[in-house]
C-alpha cells in the first residue's frame, strides 16, 4: 500500500495533467473562429514555409476532449493510488470493490472453474498411471516450469544444494505417492553441525572416511582415525554402511551423488556447520489437484524411457 503522502502525490500528478491537457486546448484554441482559415503565421519559417495559425479542425479537438472526459471516467470506475474507484468484480461469489489483485482473483477463479472437470479426472489417477498420459505431463511441466524450475531447474536436474529430479537417488524415497508427500507437505532436511564434537581436525578426518565410503581418493590412515567417531556419530542417521535412511531424508554417501558438493572443501564445510535445506509445501500454494498431476511429471522425470 502507498503511504498517504506518495497516494496525494501520485493523484495530483494525474490529476493535474489532465487538467493541464484542458487548459491547454482552451488556451490554443483562444480567439480562433473554428470555421474560418487565417492568413496569421505562428511565426515559424522554416525554407520559406511560413506556418498559419489555422483552428484545430473540431473532430480533432472533440478527440483531445473526449479523451480526458474518458480519464476521468476511468479513474471515477476503476480509482487511483489509495482511491478506491466504485468498479465491482466478484470474487468467491462475493461482489468486492476493483483492484488488480481482486482483478487477478477473479480470473484465476473463473480459469480455475472451466478446467476443474479435467483436474478432477487427473486426480482420480494414480500418480504412477498418470505418468503415462502425455497431456497430463504437458500440464505438470507447465506447472514444473512455474513453480520449481527457479531451485531445480528449468531440465530439472538441480544445483548445488537443490536435488537433480532425473536421477534414481532420492532422499526421501523415489515412489509416485512419496513423491507427491514431498511436494504436497514439503521437507525439512536437518544435517546437524558436528564442528564442536569432532573439533578442527576430527572435521578433517571425518570428512576423508566419508569420502572413501564413495570410493573417491581419500587420505587412509585419517578416514581409519574418524571411523570410531562415524559409528559413533552418523549411523543413526546414514547407517553402518553410509547407505542412508530415507525414512529421515538422509543421503546415500556411497553412490558419488553429493547434494551440496563432494570434494574435500565442501565436505568438511558440511560436517563442520551443518545443512538445513528445505523443500516448501506446495499443497496451499497449488491444490491437491495441481500438485497431483505436476506428481505424476516430476515422477515421470526418473523413469527409465
Amino acid at each position: 500500500m502507498l503511504s498517504s503522502f506518495w497516494s496525494f502525490w501520485v493523484q495530483a500528478i494525474v490529476i493535474g495533467s489532465m487538467i493541464g491537457c484542458g487548459l491547454l486546448i482552451l488556451y490554443t484554441s483562444k480567439g480562433q473562429r473554428k470555421d474560418e482559415t487565417t492568413d496569421q503565421t505562428t511565426g515559424h519559417s522554416y525554407d520559406g514555409i511560413e506556418e498559419l495559425d489555422n483552428p484545430l479542425p473540431r473532430w480533432w479537438v472533440f478527440m483531445f476532449w473526449g479523451t480526458i472526459v474518458y480519464g476521468f471516467g476511468y479513474l471515477l470506475v476503476y480509482g487511483l493510488a489509495n482511491f478506491d474507484g466504485i468498479g465491482k468484480v466478484t470474487v468467491d461469489g462475493e461482489e468486492v470493490t476493483w483492484t488488480a489483485t481482486n482483478q487477478w482473483k477473479a480470473e484465476v477463479q473463473a480459469f480455475d472453474e472451466k478446467v476443474a472437470p479435467l483436474y478432477a479426472e487427473y486426480l482420480a489417477t494414480p500418480v504412477a498411471e498418470l505418468a503415462k498420459n502425455e497431456a497430463a505431463l504437458q500440464t505438470g511441466q507447465r506447472l514444473f516450469k512455474s513453480y520449481c524450475a527457479v531451485c531445480h531447474g528449468s531440465n530439472a536436474m538441480g544445483a548445488q544444494g537443490f536435488p537433480n529430479l532425473t536421477d534414481h537417488d532420492w532422499l526421501y524415497g523415489g515412489e509416485a505417492d512419496t513423491i507427491k508427500q514431498t511436494i504436497m507437505y514439503g521437507r525439512q532436511g536437518a544435517m546437524p553441525a558436528w564442528g564442536a564434537a569432532l573439533g578442527d581436525e576430527g572435521v578433517k578426518d571425518m570428512a576423508q572416511y566419508v569420502r572413501s565410503l564413495s570410493g573417491l581418493e581419500h587420505d587412509a590412515e585419517a578416514a581409519e582415525k574418524a571411523a570410531p567417531k562415524y559409528q559413533q556419530l552418523c549411523v543413526a542417521c546414514h547407517g553402518a554402511e553410509g547407505k542412508g535412511m530415507q525414512l529421515v531424508g538422509a543421503p546415500n554417501l556411497t553412490d558419488e551423488i553429493w547434494l551440496y558438493g563432494g570434494s574435500t572443501k565442501q565436505i568438511e564445510t558440511t560436517l563442520r556447520y551443518g545443512r538445513a535445506g528445505k523443500m516448501p509445501a506446495q499443497a496451499e500454494i497449488l491444490g491437491e489437484e495441481k500438485v497431483h498431476v505436476l506428481s505424476a511429471y516430476v515422477y515421470s522425470l526418473s523413469q527409465d524411457k
